[in-house]
């Protein structure tokens, strides 16, 4: 009986054996084949995100735009309802009209007085010579020199309406040109080429000022996050070299470049004194892919499709086999 116990247990711990030893041998070679000069992590294709907005309240009367559609820059992605903002328009083009008649009545009161003005200091001069021959009385000088003054005051009177009807032309275009901010404010474009993330609204809603119509992708903004060790990361360079590979596209290598390092650890205090602890700081990478490949046409990726990015830390090494191997996409030439 104490044979058979010893027996199943040698074939036990033999077993065990064979497990841990082929666990070690398995570990060590599905180890990726990273040299020293190279940093790699995974992560998830990003594409940054532009939100559609409007300026104004309003009620939406048209929506042109599906998930997951295309849209050019300027294309119209949906319009408010402007029934208000035509009526003040309408007033205000009434407003400019009216400020303009008013400029010309201004005009001809001003071209009157100057004529009854001239026509006054005229026989002003005739009465003075007529007065010191004594053959007009000095009432009637002096009433002939009050209406000289008179017509000079409203002669200024003109001018000063002829003023006011500018500045009330001034003021209704400057109105008019408000109106037509709004009105243009109402028809809400996309301000890049872009794939239409999330339909927020639908036609016949009513949003607030600000209020989120449509998110957009801007597909010339294509990147990865990463996370690596502090050993890598202090050698990381803005503008080295790089490679993602995709799990969609796993024979293709994607040009790249690393357009941020984060100054900040992840996942650990900011304090930390032993060298062990620092040996577990992670730093986040943003691996950009090259905008000159992302206009050529040659790739098209969606967001969210994850994949290993490759960092070169030294420019003259040669590339890692997974690399190697795979197709590069680089930028048209």
């Amino acid at each position: 009986m104490n044979r058979k116990i010893l027996k199943w247990v040698g074939y036990t711990l033999a077993v065990l054996f064979l497990i841990v030893i082929g666990k070690y041998v398995t570990d060590y070679f599905s180890k990726p084949d990273i040299p020293d000069p190279f940093a790699l992590g995974n992560g998830r294709v990003e594409a940054t995100e532009v939100d559609v907005a409007s300026k104004l309240p309003g009620r939406i009367v048209y929506i042109g735009v599906e998930e997951g559609e295309y849209v050019r820059s300027g294309e119209v992605v949906a319009r408010l309802d402007t029934g208000e903002l035509d009526a003040r328009m309408a007033q205000a083009h009434a407003q400019i009209e009216q400020a303009i008649q008013n400029k010309k009545y201004a005009l001809d009161l001003v071209r009157q007085h100057e004529s009854e003005l001239s026509f006054s200091q005229k026989n002003l001069v005739r009465s003075k010579n007529l007065y010191i021959n004594n053959n007009i009385s000095l009432v009637q000088l002096q009433q002939n020199e009050t209406a000289v003054e008179s017509m000079r005051a409203a002669l200024n009177a003109a001018k000063t309406q002829v003023y006011a009807a500018d500045a009330a032309i001034n003021a209704a275009e400057a109105q008019s040109r408000t109106i037509q901010s709004n009105l243009n404010d109402c028809i809400l474009r996309s301000p890049i080429n872009a794939q239409v993330l999330y339909k927020l609204i639908e036609q016949g809603e009513v949003i607030g000022s600000g209020g989120k119509v449509a998110t957009l992708l801007d597909l010339n903004d294509i990147y990865m996050t990463i996370f690596v060790p502090t050993s890598y990361a202090g050698r990381i360079k803005v503008g080295s070299d790089a490679r993602i590979l995709l799990d969609a596209l796993p024979n293709s290598a994607i040009a790249a470049k690393v357009s941020f390092v984060s100054p900040d650890a992840q996942f650990t205090p900011k304090e930390i004194e032993t060298k062990s602890e620092r040996e577990k700081l992670m730093f986040r990478i943003k691996v950009k892919i090259d905008q000159n490949l992302l206009r050529s046409g040659k790739l098209h990726i969606n967001s969210g499709v994850p994949g290993i990015a490759y960092i070169r830390l030294d420019p003259n090494a040669p590339w890692p086999k997974a690399v190697a191997s795979a197709t590069l996409l680089n930028k048209a030439p």
